[in-house]
């Protein structure tokens, strides 16, 4: 009887153990996805995907980015370190090094080497550039690193930097159509890998091609098909459906599958194969899943955000979201996993589009601000001091400028100067104003947020809102306006109560939520900001 009695304790005390962290954390991130777009589709949406997160679980309608540049490896990095650029050193996707004096891009290491069918450059990525800690490492060392991370993304940038330095694997799409990796995560792909790339599933994509899934009348949200604010997806291929994608790919190969839906359901026919392969959420310690749907934002610098294929896109990945959460009731258990969906960044509306209805707003190229930046440059000193112009930084050649026995202070104010001058420039920074923010300045928050002295320009420029640094067509994101800021989180699942919450709240709170839902250390970066209605208990 005694040994009855010491056997209920210790099972029920290994129950209780158990409860205190799911089986399996999913954490989705989808490619510049744009709250608004929740609202817009809704009624074409079905019953199974977004709406049964929404409905079922809790809805932060007010999420926001905290900082500038809003692009896609600072987003991946901020959600899961829960800190800004200017702590955990993602200062864009690729940018101009101060320190270095040369352009890197956010993944990039050249002490690795690709596994499986990719080029050499491809794999040749790691998390190293990554300063801080994430949820996902903090995890691994919470469970003695029993507990598996696993990190999945058409993008390099949205697989690693969300898996964080102490993944078991992260995997991305290779222009051949094929997932792979690094050494940094092992000597080669797992076999289970090999074999979904073997059966090569994008080609039953591109041989079915790409129509609209319900009749056009359906897709009333959106601007007319083959409208003058989309680009195409090639150069002889007119925005228009139905999409031959078998003659593409002849022309681009299996890259096209990224500007498709259809990038998003291969992903997640991946992730699926890795939750039963590598038995995440199998046993009674913590896994973790992270899965980035870069498709959206493929189709979206495309396309735009009023266009039948970006409409399309969010149908199908409704769809695809639905048969998802169908696959991890059946195999962790619908008590069993904590889910959550984010986004990176958001997106503007094309400026064209807005023009064309009465907002004088319009594009400017990156290349007309670097020509005009030069000629000035010249006109006014005799000399190029302009060393690079990206990502709104520009970078000055102190080389020169030593050379011609000139003043920084005095050039930076005379290019502020200049820069002020320019029909879409709003305000101008330098790099001593930026350091010296009280936050009292709204935007110059944003930009100290996301800047690291290091590594950032000399002066960085903000641009007055509806204005775009980008082409014709399509659409772009980067500024800290809300069109880019505002984006959805939506919890589900394990622990969380239904609700929502419209108050604003940043996107660097999600981070160390976690990490007090799963009772965890915070990461390493992190101001320890949490979303607390999802902690109280009543």
């Amino acid at each position: 009887m005694k040994k009855m009695i010491l056997f209920l304790v210790f099972a029920l005390t290994v129950n209780l153990q158990a409860q205190q962290r799911p089986k399996l954390v999913v954490g989705i991130v989808v490619d510049q996805m744009k709250m608004e777009y929740l609202y817009r589709f809704s009624d074409d949406f079905s019953a199974n995907g977004f709406k049964r997160i929404m409905d079922n679980g809790y809805t932060f309608h007010n999420m926001h980015y905290n900082y500038m540049p809003t692009y896609t490896a600072p987003g991946h990095a901020s959600i899961y370190t829960g800190t800004t650029p200017s702590t955990h050193g993602i200062v864009g996707n690729d940018w101009f090094n101060k320190a270095t004096g040369k352009d890197m891009y956010c993944t990039d290491d050249p002490d690795v080497k690709t596994i499986g069918d990719g080029t050499d450059k491809e794999g040749a990525m790691s998390p190293k550039n990554l300063l801080t800690t994430t949820i996902t490492d903090e995890l691994r060392m919470a469970t003695n690193f029993k507990g598996k991370v696993i990190g999945m993304s058409l993008k390099d940038r949205g697989a690693i930097l969300p898996a964080g330095h102490f993944a078991n694997w992260a995997f991305w799409y290779s222009k051949t159509g094929a997932f792979i990796s690094s050494t940094f995560y092992g000597a080669a792909l797992p076999d289970w890998v090999t074999q979904f790339n073997a059966e090569k599933h994008y080609m039953n994509y591109i041989n079915a091609g790409w129509n609209l899934l319900k009749p056009m009348a359906d897709y009333n949200e959106s601007l007319p098909d083959d409208n003058p604010y989309e680009g195409k997806i090639d150069k002889t291929t007119g925005p228009v459906f139905p999409y031959d994608l078998s003659k593409i790919y002849k022309e681009k190969g299996a890259d096209v599958l990224r500007t498709t839906p259809f990038g998003n359901d291969i992903l997640a026919e991946l992730a699926m194969k890795a939750i039963e392969k590598e038995a995440l959420g199998k046993d009674d310690t913590t896994d973790f899943l992270t899965v980035s749907f870069s498709s959206t934002d493929y189709v979206g610098h495309t396309f735009g955000p009023r266009s039948m294929e970006l409409q399309d896109t969010y149908l199908r990945l409704d769809q695809t979201l639905a048969t998802l959460l169908a696959y991890l009731d059946k195999t962790v258990g619908k008590d069993n996993y904590l889910l959550f969906l984010t986004a990176d960044h958001a997106g503007a509306e094309n400026p064209n589009y807005l023009k064309d209805n009465k907002y004088n707003v319009k594009n400017v190229p990156s290349k007309e601000i670097v020509d005009a930046l030069k000629k000035y440059s010249n006109d006014t000193f005799g000399a190029n001091l302009v060393l690079d112009y990206s990502n709104f930084n520009l970078f000055f050649d102190q080389e020169i400028i030593k050379q011609k026995g000139l003043e920084l202070s005095k050039v930076k104010q005379s290019f502020k100067d200049f820069l002020m001058t320019q029909e879409q420039v709003k305000r101008v920074y330098t790099e001593e104003e930026i350091l010296a923010s009280s936050g009292d300045d709204y935007f110059l928050s944003f930009i100290a947020r996301g800047y690291d002295p290091k590594q950032c320009g000399d002066i960085v420029v903000l641009d007055k809102a509806g204005f775009m640094q980008y082409q014709a067509t399509g659409t772009t994101h980067g500024t800290p306006n809300s069109y880019d800021t505002h984006v959805p989180l939506l919890f589900y699942g394990w622990h969380i109560p239904k609700g929502e919450l419209h108050s604003k709240r940043y996107i660097t709170q999600i981070a160390p939520t976690l990490s007090q839902l799963l009772k965890i250390p915070f990461t390493n970066g992190t101001e320890s900001e949490v979303l607390e209605t999802l902690l109280d208990k009543k």
